[in-house]
């Protein structure tokens, strides 16, 4: 564990985008503090509750690229960041990660193109070829380019961010990944992992965070909203067909 607890300060924060986003006002009804107390943190809850602006906030606050990358990455294509990070206090104890990522699945064709940049680059060469098997990362699908850079830059004791890495994966793929995570957990690494993917907040002993109309609460699984909607199509796909497309 790196980061123990992201803290807003509630007295100091201006108005307006993003403070008044759901996830943050939610977080400072609790005080204003966001505990990570697993390994493995998830973000669940409907799109624009602010778990992106969560991810993007910590990655920021951290030094790592608000675009995506890693710690060393300093590009900029649009400066769409929110200034949220810099009302964010980290509460971080232990060591020092040996690497920090921030992947993110919108901006996954930058990070790569980036990526094959530092591979011009005779010192860095080996990062962008021999790293990702020797093939280009812009001649591989979304999904098969982000798997790719997480099998073969995350590494042990590692602090990354995800941001719905399911998009652009087969559910073959979703397990795939639950591997990976395993594997950088077992290697002593932290991840915080925005998605909508149940297969993906299955990983065991995970903390699970849910945004919705009832605030922000800690769930398992089961609780979720985006396993029990999942289910419950899954269970009578018929029926639930029937209720949606009848007129």
């Amino acid at each position: 564990m790196f980061v123990y607890e992201m803290r807003l300060p509630k007295a100091k924060l201006p108005k307006g985008y993003p403070y008044d986003v759901f996830a943050i006002q939610e977080i400072l009804k609790r005080g204003g503090a966001l505990p990570f107390t697993a390994p493995v943190t998830f973000l669940s809850g409907d799109n624009g509750t602010g778990k992106s602006t969560i991810l993007e906030a910590i990655a920021v606050s951290y030094g790592i690229n608000p675009e995506g990358g890693s710690q060393n990455f300093n590009f900029s294509t649009v400066a769409s960041h929110s200034s949220l990070y810099e009302q964010v206090l980290l509460v971080k104890k232990g060591d020092i990660p040996q690497t920090k990522f921030f992947l993110r699945s919108e901006t996954y064709y930058n990070v790569a193109s980036e990526l094959e940049e530092l591979g011009r680059d005779p010192m860095e060469g080996h990062l962008a070829h021999a790293s990702y098997g020797g093939q280009p990362l812009h001649t591989r699908s979304h999904g098969e380019g982000l798997l790719s850079i997480i099998e073969n830059r995350f590494g042990n004791k590692g602090f990354y961010l995800l941001d719905e890495p399911e998009a652009g994966l087969a559910t073959s793929r979703q397990y795939a990944l639950l591997q990976e995570i395993h594997r950088l957990v077992k290697g002593g690494s932290q991840l915080i992992i925005a998605t909508h993917s149940p297969i993906i907040m299955s990983y065991p002993d995970a903390a699970i965070y849910q945004f919705s109309q009832e605030g922000i609460e800690e769930l398992s699984l089961e609780e979720t909203i985006a396993f029990r909607e999942t289910k419950l199509f899954y269970e009578d796909p018929k029926r639930m067909l029937h209720y949606l497309l009848r007129e």
